[in-house]
């Protein structure tokens, strides 16, 4: 098996995404729990063809070159807040150029959800609004599991 660079390998599907095309990848880290899993789940993202709103999942750069995969929890003026599902510290002021991708779809637990799908509407509408409980709600979750 070879090994390759998250960097290398994000940049090479964010210049796919800049080419029109539909990517996927392996969910990587736990910033998304519960929605998402790491190395079980996977995203599938495309470049943004519509103006983002609260509660999309958004693939983006930060200043230091990190990609961060989370989801809007406001949108501003000159820019976005953004969390993870699994996170109570919001990320604020992320420009729009900033952003490349949208998640459009995943697969989780061996199975594709999208718009529509109850989990999707779920965390993109009811769980982005519980931030200030989310500590709560994830050690409750965490002792029925």
């Amino acid at each position: 098996m070879k090994l390759v660079d998250t960097l290398e390998y994000v940049s090479m599907l964010r210049e796919l995404t800049q080419q029109g095309k539909e990517v996927s990848m392996t969910i990587s880290g736990n910033s998304m729990n519960p929605f998402l899993i790491h190395q079980r789940d996977m995203i599938f993202f495309k470049k943004p063809d519509r103006k983002l709103k609260k509660g999309d999942m958004v693939f983006y750069e930060r200043d230091n070159g990190q990609f961060v995969m989370h989801r809007i929890c406001r949108v501003c003026k000159n820019g976005y807040d953004i969390v993870g599902d699994a996170q109570t510290q919001i990320e604020r002021g992320i420009r729009e150029e900033q952003i490349f991708a949208i998640v459009t779809k995943v697969r989780r637990k061996d199975r594709i959800i999208a718009p529509g799908d109850f989990w999707w509407e779920f965390f993109e509408h009811i769980w982005i609004n519980l931030i200030p409980i989310r500590r709560f709600l994830m050690r409750l979750y965490g002792m029925i599991k």
